[in-house]
Formats: structure tokens, sequence, C-alpha cells
């Protein structure tokens, strides 16, 4: 792969590092990820080597921001009726979430899908339903993040996560039925975007 930032770069790992890594997380990375990390790695970018306490909190950071949403008043309409108790939506979005691909951290809140197991799977930039492609392939999404571009190719559906990128107005018809204003709705995507988790 070649990218343009060479000083965002470090050497890659081992294939023994990437195998304990995935195994240690319990993911397993893309071809072209492994393909990435085999060369080298982001110098700024997560330490895959042993316990990492900021890949854990990156791990669990998709649940986390759906339900800052979702105890924002949000609800996605795929998931059925929103129950009344806040336990009960937790079960709801963690089973939803158990059923979508797991999101590998890549940098920041951008993601890259586990699965499917293939080259070529899009990024995401995550923060709950305000969720949107950061890139169509790694190689985009390197491209955008290094040069300050949001130039989308043409993208592989991933359940779940692809669906919120393109239904997300859906996502927020719940909160404004409430009777609550578009501004309150902008109010709250601020916050998602400026959240400190």
């Amino acid at each position: 792969m070649q990218f343009t930032d060479m000083h965002s770069w470090s050497p890659g790992y081992t294939q023994s590092e990437l195998d304990d890594a995935q195994a240690h997380y319990g993911l397993r990375f893309p071809p072209d990820l492994v393909a990435l990390l085999l060369e080298r790695q982001l110098t700024l970018g997560y330490d895959w080597r042993g316990e990492n306490a900021e890949i854990r909190r990156m791990l669990a950071w998709p649940l986390k921001m759906l339900m800052f949403d979702v105890e924002n008043g949000f609800w996605w309409p795929d998931w059925g009726v929103r129950p009344n108790l806040p336990k009960d939506r937790l079960e709801v979005v963690e089973t939803a979430l158990q059923a979508a691909p797991r999101l590998i951290p890549l940098y920041g809140h951008r993601f890259l899908p586990e699965t499917p197991s293939e080259a070529g799977n899009p990024v995401f930039s995550m923060h709950g339903f305000d969720t949107i492609y950061y890139g169509a392939n790694l190689m985009e999404y390197f491209r955008n993040e290094f040069e300050g571009k949001h130039q989308i190719g043409s993208t592989r559906h991933i359940l779940f996560w692809s669906d919120i990128v393109g239904r997300f107005e859906e996502a927020y018809a719940f909160y404004a039925e409430s009777g609550k204003s578009r501004a309150s709705v902008t109010v709250i995507q601020d916050l998602l975007r400026n959240k400190d988790a």
C-alpha cells in the first residue's frame, strides 16, 4: 500500500505479534489490515502489542456511544418498540451489536469492520448514530485522514453500520416525534461529536 504522509508511519508488526493481538482481543483482522500492519503502523495509532487500555476503551466505544444516544431519546426503528426501562434498552442495543460486525479501532474513533473477512471493507467514523463513512477502503481512508479530504468511493454494505449511515434520519425520527425541535437534534449531534468518553 502506498500512502502520502510517510512521517505518520512506523515499522510494522511481525505476523506472530498480529496473531497474538487477534487472539488477545478476540478479533480477526481483514486481510488488507493484516497486510498493512505487517508493513507499517500509525505512529500515533493503537499499539496492538499486549494489553492496551485504549484499545479496550475503543472496542467498548460503539455500545457506549449508541447508549448515550438512546438515553438522550434516540432509537433505531429496526429494533422495534423502545423499552421504557434503561436496562431493557441496554439489552436491546447489546443484542443488536452482537449481530453486527465488530468494529476494529484504527485511529481515534475511526473503525474498520471485522467482517466480511475480505479486503475492501469501508472505514467508519463512529459517534453513535452520528456515523459516517470515512473511506470506502483502507487506502481511501488514510488519504482522507492525512490529506484532509472526505472523498468516498463506492462502498461495500456492512450490516447495521452501513444502514445507520444511509438511513441516519430514521435514527432521529423517534426523537423528533417526541416533540423536540430539529435544533435539539443538532445540539445532541454536537454533544456526540465533542463528548470526551
